[in-house]
């Protein structure tokens, strides 16, 4: 469904890259691609389509957007040497020979000893950890403030989705928020968090989500869409 009734300016700002819409007399249908050399998404229209349904249309393809960025970026490996973000900040990977296997971060540098071999592997469970302990606290957080329950608090990797609520009052979340800045993870928690009292996304969710979060929910929506496909590349292998 088109998200037709926002303004153009919020529709084209939801974007993570710019467009450029171009009406084409000849056109029959809407067609989107992705330019990789200018990181533009070019959209081709029938000349009667407004550039708001154009825009809402483009939106809704979101996902389609996302993937053409994820491969259009370069992997971000758990290796030594690579600067990978971590709360929003960008810090570098070291692995120190003879050093402890358990990583530490000190001063903008993630250190890891150990087998080389399996660097990538302590890292990722240092990440995993990270996330299970921040954002488990922020459920509670945000679940007090709601004066709701929550039986169960998980983080895994799914491919397309932040996170998800059962009905169960269990709450899973991407380990890859704590690589985005706090205020992006902290809208995808409290977002989980009104779903244990409304498992709708209806006026009274959206109202309970503005109060667990506060001000800013449309800026930080934007912005995991901004950061969305680099932190999908964080971990994949070259």
């Amino acid at each position: 469904m088109w998200s037709s009734g926002r303004s153009e300016a919020s529709l084209e700002a939801a974007l993570p890259v710019p467009i450029d819409i171009r009406p084409i007399r000849s056109a029959r249908r809407l067609r989107l691609r992705f330019d990789e050399s200018s990181g533009t998404l070019k959209l081709t229209c029938p000349v009667r389509t407004g550039r708001r349904a154009a825009l809402a249309w483009a939106l809704d393809q979101r996902e389609w957007i996302e993937a053409q960025l994820r491969r259009s970026l370069p992997p971000l490996p758990f290796a030594d040497g690579i600067s990978i973000p971590l709360e929003g900040t960008d810090v570098r990977l070291e692995w120190v020979a003879g050093g402890s296997r358990t990583p530490a971060l000190v001063e903008g540098v993630l250190r890891c000893g150990g087998p080389q071999s399996g660097f990538d592997r302590r890292i990722e469970g240092y990440l995993r950890g990270y996330a299970l302990k921040t954002m488990s606290r922020e459920v509670g957080e945000y679940a007090a403030a709601a004066g709701a329950s929550v039986s169960g608090v998980s983080v895994g990797d799914p491919a397309s989705r932040w996170g998800s609520c059962s009905s169960q009052r269990r709450i899973r979340l991407s380990w890859r928020l704590i690589l985005a800045p706090p205020n992006v993870r902290r809208y995808v928690v409290a977002h989980e968090v009104a779903h244990l009292v409304h498992l709708n996304h209806g006026p009274e969710f959206k109202a309970l989500e503005a109060r667990l979060f506060g001000s800013g929910i449309g800026e930080a929506k934007a912005a995991l869409r901004r950061v969305g496909p680099r932190i999908r590349r964080v971990g994949l292998r070259v």
